[in-house]
């Protein structure tokens, strides 16, 4: 195997193996060895079809290459593991020799060519996915809305024109109930990946003095409790999406850093120097008029005007007619499987009523009128007396409120106020966030109005 083809191939790292016309082989080069991780003693071996099974069912091609009927014949891409248990892919050249009854084996090490096309068909397949994957959650976003009124169509609409923006801020606005919850998901789901996070944080769940911990995180020793170092929702949101529910509630202080964190997109954590990247799409939430906020002083307009990018008002549940009984129909649907029952829909006289209940509560009213409805019906239907409704008297008895005339004498609205404030302060025994609470205002209200009434130091 001296002649100048073995040395060539050998040179440039090609393998060469000799056989006859009975298939058996005759010759191995070393690097033929080499790439089939062969010892000299193994070498040579009864058949060609030993070394590549592969060849098996083509003894016609390869006879035909043997008498020189055929010059060649090629596959690629021929996998074997080498003695580490790594796969080794070649390419296989059979040609026709000089000699008489004798071909040649040229092989080929493709592994990194193999692994650079899987690779890039991987990549193909993955956005193969991600595009269909968006596609048909972006496709569901009417199905997932409920309704047909027009005010459920713009929202429709506006949200499959964000999906092809998942860098957009959006502000959500409505009363409390009324699915800016589901809103904010669907928003997520049909912009950005199936494996994007959605982190949201209730900003009046959480005590003043926690908001920041809980929303930028926080260095080993930061506080007193502070014995390890850990990551704030800002950080788990990264690369999706950060549901700031109840903005409106917010801390001023922390308005302002919120502001520069989306400005800037860098944040420090508690008891940190090291400025950190942060990639967040913001969708915030609020049933409060940020507007008279801003006018009280309680909310910062520059803030405003950030989140206020996109802003989606979602309506009460009482302004949507024919969409009641939809959204109804669907909780039916849901409740039948939970509760294993079979309830078509409402009755007439029901859903007469529905449609003309105020939904003070909106959907999430609904929702409960229609779940205790389900778990005492025995028929197939709701009818009027399954349903049990809050009437307006009782909604505002429910929610604090008294029916209020003006005296005949006129009043002084200012001290009304005052005495209205100091009165919750009382029964709140001087608890600010308690007293905002019974007179369905902010904290930061609540303090803004204790200032113009001198009850609160400036």
């Amino acid at each position: 195997m001296a002649d100048p083809l073995n040395i060539l191939l050998d040179h440039k790292g090609f393998g060469a193996i000799y056989f006859d016309g009975r298939l058996r082989v005759m010759e191995t080069s070393p690097a033929a060895q080499q790439l089939l991780s062969m010892t000299p003693t193994q070498s040579p071996l009864a058949l060609i079809t030993d070394i590549f099974p592969e060849l098996v069912g083509i003894e016609d091609d390869l006879q035909q290459i043997l008498a020189k009927q055929e010059s060649v014949y090629h596959l690629e891409y021929v996998n074997r593991s080498d003695k580490q248990g790594q796969t080794r892919y070649l390419n296989l050249l059979l040609l026709a020799c000089n000699e008489k009854d004798r071909a040649l084996l040229v092989l080929e090490d493709a592994t990194q060519t193999a692994l650079a096309l899987q690779a890039a068909n991987q990549q193909r397949y993955d956005m193969y996915l991600y595009r269909t994957s968006i596609d048909h959650r972006r496709s569901q976003i009417g199905h997932s809305i409920l309704g047909r009124s027009s005010a459920i169509e713009q929202i429709i609409q506006t949200v499959q024109r964000l999906s092809h923006v998942p860098s957009a801020t959006v502000l959500l606005m409505g009363e409390t109930g009324t699915g800016k919850n589901l809103t904010a998901r669907m928003i997520h789901e049909s912009s950005m990946a199936a494996d994007a996070p959605f982190v949201e944080i209730n900003c009046a769940a959480l005590p003043e003095q926690l908001i920041e911990a809980e929303l930028f995180g926080y260095e080993k020793g930061a506080f007193t409790h502070a014995v390890s170092a850990k990551p704030g929702l800002l950080e788990a949101a990264h690369g999706g999406t950060l549901f700031l529910d109840e903005i409106g509630e917010l801390p001023l202080n922390m308005q302002a850093k919120l502001l520069s964190t989306i400005e800037s997109k860098t944040f420090r954590r508690l008891g940190s120097t090291l400025q950190r990247e942060v990639d967040v799409r913001i969708i915030a939430a609020t049933n409060r008029d940020l507007k008279t906020e801003i006018a009280a002083k309680t909310f910062r307009e520059d803030l405003f005007y950030r989140l206020n990018v996109v802003s989606i008002t979602l309506p009460p549940l009482r302004q949507l007619g024919e969409d009641i009984a939809t959204i109804g129909e669907h909780f039916i649907e849901l409740l039948n499987i939970q509760f294993k029952k079979k309830v078509k829909g409402f009755s007439p006289g029901a859903r007469n009523v529905l449609l003309a209940h105020h939904w003070p509560g909106n959907v999430r009213e609904l929702s409960n009128c229609i779940e205790r409805a389900m778990i005492f019906i025995d028929g197939d239907e709701i009818d009027l007396p399954d349903l049990v409704l809050m009437t307006p008297a009782a909604s505002a008895a429910n929610a604090g409120h008294q029916p209020w005339t003006v005296p005949s004498t006129g009043i002084e609205l200012e001290e009304v106020e005052r005495s209205l404030i100091l009165s919750a302060l009382e029964q709140a025994d001087n608890n600010k966030s308690k007293a905002a609470r019974l007179l369905g205002l902010t904290r930061h209200t609540l303090r803004y109005r204790m200032e113009k009434h001198g009850l609160e130091p400036r």
